[in-house]
């Protein structure tokens, strides 16, 4: 009999070591996920039936991830974009719903540079929340306010805050990466707010982060 109690003594202590292994090993991981998404750990978790259904989500778009060319852009090719950038913001002035547009096509041009798939907009969200999870949202809402300007349905203020929203992951991804050894990308615009002949002001480039840029314009357009 007393062997018979052992044996369920130890029976139950390995259940319970690896229970607790379990629970540690999914804390663990959703630590990382945490981190590494960032706020789009918590967009999955709501979007899905359940944390474990979204952390297998996530996963799995590592996974993907993990098989794409994702690839730095040489210093040439960065300082190209970054002109390019400068040019589009220069004609916000007088056309922004343009400059909107074409803001939305330099950031999509500058992904498939860095070997992002880019034919689905969903995919690719997916594919960029692995690495810039943090300012995916601001992509979102720029892409949003995009499709509105294509339809004359946005304000000029919304086309701003486009402008705003597109060059934080612009910017973003002209620098991860970078082969020049973690280089800060060329400012992507005239360290100033041009002011058009209405009053319309264009985002400037001071040098700060993006978020503190997007609230002193907040500020000026009221």
């Amino acid at each position: 009999m007393s062997t018979v109690i052992w044996v369920v003594v130890i029976a139950v202590a390995v259940v319970a070591i690896i229970a607790v292994g379990y629970f540690m090993t999914g804390q663990q991981r959703r630590r990382r996920l945490r981190d590494r998404f960032g706020p789009e750990y918590d967009r999955a978790v709501r979007e899905r039936e359940s944390r474990q259904e979204a952390e297998q989500e996530l996963l799995a778009r590592e996974q993907r991830f993990s098989s794409l060319d994702i690839r730095p852009l040489d210093p040439d090719t960065r300082d190209v974009y970054a002109r390019k950038w400068t040019e589009v913001q220069e004609r916000f002035v007088d056309a922004p719903g343009f400059a909107v547009t074409e803001a939305d096509h330099l950031v999509t041009s500058v992904m498939a540079e860095r070997g992002y798939p880019t034919d689905d907009f969903q995919q690719r969200l997916s594919d960029l929340s692995v690495e810039h999870g943090r300012t995916l949202d601001h992509y979102r809402q720029a892409h949003e306010i995009s499709n509105r300007a294509a339809r004359t349905e946005a304000s000029t203020e919304e086309l701003r805050q486009a402008m705003v929203h597109y060059r934080v992951l612009f910017e973003e991804l002209l620098s991860t990466g970078s082969p020049d050894g973690g280089r800060p990308a060329p400012h992507a615009g005239p360290d100033r707010t041009d002011t058009a002949h209405d009053g319309r002001s264009v985002p400037d480039q001071a040098d700060t982060t993006a978020e503190d840029r997007i609230d002193r314009h907040e500020t000026r357009g009221r």
